[in-house]
This record gives structure tokens, C-alpha cells and sequence, in this order.
């Protein structure tokens, strides 16, 4: 098999660190070898980006939405091949495979018309002949770590909104999902050659993580946007604070849904089931925990399990299968782990949990008390824990305790217990959605959570913000020279 060659890719291809043997979650065989990046690799490609930076942040900002115009198109035509690529490398089905694309596809439209939209404020000066404003400037480089469950969308997020903002990008992928960066790197050099613009402007360099440290620890990356597990971001947010520049953290979740006396049982069930079972329980965005009321409780936990003994586990490429495989075999042995803890302190197993070879497993229900550990910790697999509750004010503090704000969900048709849980007393997390599941946001709004879930916001509504700098100007068009608050200095 031929091996691919991006370890850097910054105009040009080459790479000549370790090679990574890339084996497909779904059967284990090997589809693809890469070789990495070398610091002196990373070196060429972070100085590539940054060159570039200096003429892409003077072209206007419509002219950079032009480009990002014609990749999402050119993403359009090779949808189904793209959405192909990331079920063999990451596992996912067909359908989520494609939706992952198709978020790439709606983020490039979000950023071609936000970069006509760039908008500052015009401020009220307390002195005469004078104006204030607020304008935004571009950044410089912007370092996109990635992780291998949304082994694309994520990238989209962010060098999207990077590029009409003015910046360059560079991306250091998952280790464990490179054949589907180096096709999105490939397919950005395309549309940048048709364009006319340096390929540079979104650059990538496929690496384990000395490639990540060295792009936290960069004076020249002034903003670095991470996503994956809470330690990896603990680290990252360490080594840029320290050399002062700006981490974008999008981390950990462990999500809670409420199912209340009033709620739309069957509505509730399916949100459950997606939130919980789909893409293997490998979301941050996945339905860690639900929260019944004790009236309904027996019923709704036994609808679930005769769900949950209908879904199709196997192979993602086959027709009508609902839960592929995880990631790799250490994904296995942690849910295993997991299960294993949790009936060490008397949890009951309602279903589930079995290992079916290879990187398959069945998602497993769980009975558990919301104060244990494992429940506590983000397991990336299919396990759901179960509890009960008895007032909402209960239900929201116990959705509320866990060390991650990142999802959460009530189904009620009660409007007071609703306002209650988007009450500032309520649902402490980025993300609070009332009949609908924790999982399937849309790029139009922020995304993101709180508390170890890492306080960044990628995505929709303002989150461009994070990839600028904030300028405040003040243009004195009289021929006094008044100064602020009234100060007289020297006349």
C-alpha cells in the first residue's frame, strides 16, 4: 500500500517523521499508511503559515468568503465520497458520516455571508469633535487540534470562520483519523490554486502529540482551538496561558437529560435513544445520563430497554445498521472498565454492555447513583446511567453535578418546569435544550459549554469574535485637544 506524505503540508507536501499505519474501526484492516511530521517539519509549515498570513489579512474580507464560497461547493460535489472516507476512518454510518460533511458544507455558507458582516460598534465620545469606535483585526495563525469523532466538522468550524476573519490556519488532526484530513487539505489546495491564493492559508501537519506542544507552546500561533478530552485541554490551556496567548477549548461532556411526569414519552424515548446509542456513544455531545421522575421511571427505563434490544449493531456500511464500531480496542477496554466499577459498587446493568469482538460492543443501560466516580468521569462509549427524582429543583442539581457543562435536555410540557431549567438557577451548561435531545446542534448557535468543558464558543452566532482582535479607535477631527474626565494638563 502506498504510503501518503503530509506529515506538513504548507504549499507544499513532504513530511519525514514516524509512519502511522491507519487500520478502519469497522473490520481492522489497513487502509492507508502516513508519514508524520518532524519538529523541522513543523517548523517549515508554522513559518509557511504565517508568510501567508501577511497578504491573506489584506485581501477584504468578501474576497475571503469568496474562497470559502467555493470550497463548500466544491465539498457539495463530493459529499458522498467525503462522508464515504469518514465512516472507513472513524466508523460512523453512512448517514452520520454525510451530516458530518454536510455541517462543513453549512459552515462555509455561515462564514461566506459573515464576511460581510465583520461589524464593529460606533461608540459616544464625551468630548466634542470627537468619534469613537470598535473595529476587528485579523489574528495571525490559528492552530486547530482535532479530535477523531467528528474528524472533519470540527476542522470546518473553525478554519472557516479563521479564514473570512483574516487568519491562516494550522491543523494538527487525531492521530487516529489522518486520511480525512490530508482529503480536506487536499481539496482546500484545489480550490486555493483555482482562486489564486496561497494553499498555505490552511496548512496541516499530521503528528502525535510533540506536534500539539509545539503548537501550544508557539509565540507565533496567538490563538490555539482544541477539542477533545479535559486533559488535553488542561494541557493546552497551561502552555498558551503561559506564554500568553489564547486557548479555544471545546472539551469533555457529560450530559444529562430530564424526563419529567408531563414530558412526550415517545418524543422522549427517541431523543434518548440518538443521544445516547448514536455514533457509539463517541459525542461529546452524547447522552451520558438520564434523570426520570419517579412516577414514570419503571415505564420509560423499560420502553428504553426494548429499544435499545432492537438496535442494530454491526458493520456501519450495511444497510439499516443504527451503532457502528469504537474507535479502536482501547475505547473497548475503557467502557469495559467502566461497566466493571460500576457494578463493583452495586450498579445494575439493564442491558447491554457486551463485548462482540473486535471493536464492537452492544450500549449499555446503567443503574447508578450520579455521585459515583465513573459517573462522574466522560466514559466515550455507549453507557447510559440511570436515576430518579422527585422535584425538578432535585433534578436540575443533580444534571448540574458533574465537572462538565457542556449539554443538557428536559422533556416537559409544563412552560413553568421549562423557564425553571433556562432559568439562571437552572441547566449550567453552554447548551440547554427543552424536547429535544443533547446531541445534532446547528452551526447557526454558539457552540460549546462551561466548567471543564473548557469556556469556548465555536461555531454560529458571534463565535468569529475569538478568531480577532478587538480595537477600539478614537479619531479627533476638531483642532482642540480635550482630554478624558475632564483633565487639564499644562494650560
Amino acid at each position: 500500500m502506498k504510503t501518503a506524505n503530509p506529515g506538513v503540508f504548507a504549499g507544499e507536501w513532504g513530511g519525514s517523521g514516524p509512519v502511522i499505519d491507519k487500520f478502519s474501526p469497522i473490520d481492522g484492516s489497513l487502509i492507508g499508511r502516513v508519514r508524520t511530521a518532524s519538529p523541522a517539519d513543523y517548523e517549515r509549515t508554522v513559518k509557511a503559515a504565517a508568510e501567508a498570513f501577511i497578504d491573506w489579512r489584506d485581501l477584504p474580507a468578501p474576497k475571503r468568503g469568496e474562497v470559502i464560497r467555493r470550497y463548500g461547493e466544491a465539498l457539495r460535489g463530493l459529499k458522498r465520497e467525503l462522508g464515504r472516507l469518514v465512516s472507513l476512518e472513524a466508523g460512523k454510518i453512512p448517514a452520520e458520516g454525510e451530516g458530518e460533511v454536510q455541517e462543513m458544507i453549512d459552515i462555509c455558507d455561515f462564514a461566506t455571508g459573515l464576511s460581510r458582516q465583520l461589524h464593529g460598534l460606533t461608540i459616544a465620545s464625551e468630548r466634542p469633535g470627537h468619534r469613537m469606535l470598535e473595529q476587528w483585526q485579523p489574528l495571525g495563525v490559528v492552530g486547530i487540534i482535532s479530535a477523531f469523532n467528528f474528524p472533519v466538522a470540527v476542522w470546518a468550524w473553525n478554519s472557516a470562520l479563521a479564514a473570512v476573519c483574516g487568519d491562516t490556519t494550522l491543523w494538527k488532526p487525531s492521530e487516529k483519523t489522518p486520511l480525512t484530513a490530508i482529503a480536506c487539505i487536499r481539496l482546500a489546495e484545489m480550490v486555493c490554486h483555482e482562486c489564486d491564493v496561497n494553499p498555505a492559508i490552511f496548512s496541516l501537519a499530521v503528528g502525535a502529540a510533540e506536534i500539539g506542544e509545539l503548537l501550544a507552546a508557539d509565540t507565533r500561533v496567538p490563538l490555539v482551538s482544541a477539542t477533545g478530552s479535559t486533559r488535553m485541554g488542561r494541557r493546552v490551556a497551561e502552555v498558551v496561558a503561559h506564554r500568553f496567548g489564547r486557548s479555544l477549548l471545546e472539551l469533555g461532556g457529560n450530559n444529562a437529560i430530564i424526563v419529567t411526569p408531563s414530558a412526550d414519552q415517545k418524543l422522549a424515548l427517541r431523543a434518548v435513544l440518538f443521544g445516547a446509542a448514536g455514533t457509539a456513544g463517541q459525542r461529546c455531545t452524547t447522552t451520558r445520563r438520564i434523570i426520570v421522575h419517579k412516577s414514570v421511571y419503571k415505564a420509560f427505563v423499560a420502553s428504553l430497554v426494548t429499544a435499545y434490544r432492537q438496535l442494530p449493531v454491526g458493520n456501519p456500511l450495511k444497510p439499516g445498521t443504527l451503532v457502528g464500531p469504537l474507535i479502536d480496542e482501547t475505547a473497548v477496554a475503557a467502557m469495559q472498565a467502566a461497566l466493571d466499577e460500576v457494578k463493583a459498587r452495586g450498579g445494575r446493568v439493564l442491558h447491554g454492555g457486551e463485548h462482540l469482538g473486535g471493536t464492537y460492543v452492544t450500549p449499555a443501560i446503567v443503574e447508578a447513583e450520579n455521585s459515583w466516580p465513573v459517573v462522574q468521569y466522560e466514559t466515550f462509549a455507549p453507557i447510559l446511567y440511570v436515576m430518579t427524582y422527585k422535584t425538578i429543583d432535585e433534578a436540575i442539581t443533580l444534571q448540574n453535578a458533574v465537572p462538565q457543562g457542556l449539554s443538557s435536555a428536559i422533556f416537559t410540557t409544563d412552560l413553568r418546569e421549562s423557564e425553571h431549567f433556562l432559568s439562571a438557577r437552572g441547566s449550567d451548561c453552554g447548551i440547554a435544550n427543552v424536547n429535544i435531545g443533547t446531541s445534532g446542534a446547528e452551526i447557526g448557535g454558539a457552540f460549546g459549554g462551561e466548567k471543564e468543558t473548557g469556556g469556548g464558543r465555536e461555531s454560529g452566532s458571534d463565535a468569529w469574535k475569538a478568531y480577532m482582535r478587538r480595537q477600539t479607535v478614537t479619531i479627533n477631527y476638531s483642532d482642540d485637544l480635550p482630554l478624558a474626565q475632564g483633565i487639564r494638563f499644562g494650560d
